[in-house]
């Protein structure tokens, strides 16, 4: 007679969450991704401005 090889555990990260999403805060709900340099300052602000300007506002 065989025996059967024991379960693997099972990883908890691929477990089901049956959650609310909506109560939870996604990746574009942040400013975080959207093109922030980090610096206040104003020229910089123009610089980036007009070096990212599309060719058809020129």
């Amino acid at each position: 007679m065989t025996t059967a090889p024991a379960p693997e555990p099972r990883d908890p990260r691929a477990a089901l969450v049956f959650d609310d999403p909506l109560t939870q805060q996604s990746s574009d709900d942040t400013d975080r991704g959207w093109g922030e340099t980090g610096d206040a300052d104003a020229a910089a602000d123009l610089k980036r401005f007009l070096d990212e300007k599309p060719p058809h506002h020129l």
